[in-house]
């Protein structure tokens, strides 16, 4: 592992002379010295670098269930860690201190894949998480610790906004057993005035993970006040998830707080993400939550056929679980979509930072 730069894939050299990026959309064209957009990735002596690998800005086991993961192994830990930088600039990011971070004298965790690894298995986590930020700029460490994690029986998990070009999509998901995909918006606008990206690359990586791989999928979207919260967006979003993905992918409307560049945004009431979901489960979606505020109902898991609540939840901890073993419903025998264990785990509502070196 090298300490500063990590020879980066995904990248040639045009006929102009500058390398281009091809991990994302946004094709960084770069001379001699230069970052990327998501400023971790560099060129240096003729080649791209990924300059954060083996370095975090830190580890913490979290509940599946912040992920946020419904329908993966309810009640398990998760091994979570991310590094600096992103390939989009959401004004409104939760984690901006992170994802917009310059300084990489913050990333003082560093850790091998192995280690990562070695340390899921002690503390007992069924998955590792990347998260914070997201992983695709740093897909070649994430892979990496993805390969040790497997060979320790570990799960992986990508939390991402997939915004990834199609070779890089194949390998770096290839390597993942679950993701949640941050469906921002559902309009092209948005993308561009509030993310500078676009929408369709992220659509193109939905339709890929659901038709063309075996990693479970869920979805999360921000809802913010006058921005993407109209009874239109939100019915177009779930007509298009009910179209393309089907009625049993869940999707999770997560609140907004004031941060970043929104500081003087409202925050999301509690009542758009409860009148949010109730117009997803009138478009049919099977299984739709509410995130970042107190909701019991939003929180917990029906039954799509009886309607017999599944996984109820209060926050992270889970008070019923009527699922068998085989993931149906106790009442109906209904097979409920998702990636359940014998058992459900009962880590609960905890949040343990943890140090690997």
């Amino acid at each position: 592992m090298m300490d500063v730069a990590y020879p980066a894939r995904y990248w040639h050299i045009n006929d102009d002379g500058r390398l281009q990026c091809d991990l994302c959309p946004r094709d960084c064209k770069l001379h001699e010295g230069q970052r990327g957009a998501c400023f971790v990735r560099m060129r240096q002596n003729e080649q791209m670098v990924l300059t954060t690998y083996g370095r975090s800005s830190g580890f913490c086991i979290d509940p599946i269930e912040k992920k946020p993961l419904h329908h993966f192994f309810p009640g398990s830990s998760v091994l979570s860690f991310g590094t600096a930088g992103c390939n989009l600039t959401c004004k409104f990011c939760q984690n901006w201190d992170i994802s917009k971070s310059r300084d990489m004298d913050r990333l003082m965790d560093r850790a091998s894949p192995q280690t990562i690894a070695s340390a899921a298995k002690h503390h007992g986590c069924k998955s590792v998480a990347f998260t914070y930020n997201d992983p695709v700029i740093f897909a070649e460490y994430a892979m990496d610790v993805a390969d040790a994690c497997h060979a320790m029986g570990i799960q992986t998990v990508a939390v991402t906004a997939g915004y990834i070009h199609a070779l890089a999509r194949r390998e770096f998901f290839s390597k993942m057993d679950a993701a949640n995909v941050d469906l921002k918006a559902f309009t092209e606008d948005f993308y561009v005035k509030q993310a500078s990206g676009h929408l369709q690359p992220v659509l193109d990586t939905l339709i890929y993970l659901k038709n063309e791989t075996q990693v479970w999928v869920e979805i999360t979207t921000l809802l913010i006040p006058g921005l993407n919260d109209s009874d239109e967006e939100i019915t177009a979003i779930c007509c298009w998830i009910r179209q393309q993905l089907g009625t049993d992918v869940p999707l999770h409307f997560s609140a907004f707080h004031p941060d970043y560049k929104m500081s003087d945004m409202p925050a999301t009431p509690p009542a758009t993400l409860i009148h949010a979901r109730q117009i997803a489960m009138e478009q049919g979606l099977n299984f739709v939550y509410t995130g970042n505020v107190h909701h019991t109902e939003g929180d917990s898991t029906y039954c799509p056929s009886c309607h017999t609540p599944l996984i109820v939840r209060d926050w992270y901890n889970i008070h019923h679980y009527r699922l068998s073993d085989q993931g149906k419903c106790v009442q109906c025998g209904m097979a409920v979509a998702g990636q359940f264990g014998a058992n459900c785990g009962t880590f609960g509502r905890h949040r343990i930072p943890i140090c690997l070196t």
